[in-house]
């Protein structure tokens, strides 16, 4: 018996299985030469346009770049999904607390919403609609990004007139009992500290209102953290890749 036939004959070596991640890259690899992926492009722009006239007065809002949605929409769903032609953005989807959040005007989503879209947005639209799917989702974004504050706004009748104090009167209680606000109160008879009958005070009407005091970096780190809330590890990581390829690729043309 030779040397060589003692030799024990050798196995092949297994394939490490591929990850989520990688099997999820064959398919947005092929997207930038498929114009299937470019369908919402014009969309994404006029949504994306719509909201950055909208807000481009509030504090430290920056211009929001339409290519971060569109690979946004590449993440959530892209075109070989079936969701794709109905909720390209996943808002609204059974589940999701995005869409109630951004309807329900206790979280500052309708400072978000443009006015000439706040009657088009429903449950039924945002869920069927495309268009109105981008839109919810972008402001849900938004919304999420921005940072809100309670302040003492003046009315239109911002006139400072004069009140009575009366028997048992509190600050508060005649703010309340004239439409302003306490801090406003405060703020307009500095030198009161005790309230006395038939004292005198400036009084100007006012309410509380929700406003955006500020913004948050936009960017495909806060975006897994406030849009995608965590549910998936790889989302800012799936954001990056589809950037990349989308700004190396052609966008559709848009009028």
């Amino acid at each position: 018996m030779t040397a060589s036939s003692l030799t024990p004959p050798s196995t092949p070596a297994q394939k490490t299985p591929r990850t989520g991640f990688e099997k999820w890259q064959d398919d947005i690899n092929k997207a930038p030469g498929d114009t299937r992926w470019n369908a919402w492009d014009c969309d994404i722009q006029r949504v994306v346009d719509g909201y950055n006239r909208h807000l481009s007065s509030t504090p430290g809002y920056r211009t929001l770049d339409w290519h971060l949605i569109k690979a946004m929409v590449w993440v959530e769903t892209g075109a070989l999904s079936s969701e794709w032609h109905f909720r390209p953005m996943q808002i609204g989807v059974q589940g999701d607390p995005g869409m109630t959040s951004f309807l329900s005007g206790k979280e500052g989503g309708e400072l978000i919403l443009p006015d000439a879209w706040k009657k088009q947005l429903t449950v039924a639209t945002i869920r069927t609609t495309p268009l109105n799917n981008l839109r919810a989702g972008i402001g849900y974004l938004l919304m999420r990004m921005a940072q809100f504050e309670h302040r003492t706004i003046l009315t239109v009748d911002s006139k400072i007139y004069d009140v009575t104090v009366k028997p048992g009167d509190s600050l508060a209680k005649i703010a309340k009992a004239q439409g302003s606000t306490l801090e406003l109160l405060q703020k307009l008879n500095p030198q009161v500290n005790i309230l006395r009958a038939g004292q005198t005070l400036k009084c100007q009407k006012a309410n509380v209102r929700r406003v955006i005091a500020g913004w948050r970096s936009i960017s495909t780190t806060t975006i897994a953290l406030r849009y995608n809330g965590g549910g998936d590890p790889n989302y800012s990581r799936k954001l990056d890749y589809a950037l990349s390829l989308i700004k190396k690729g052609k966008s559709a043309l848009c009028k």
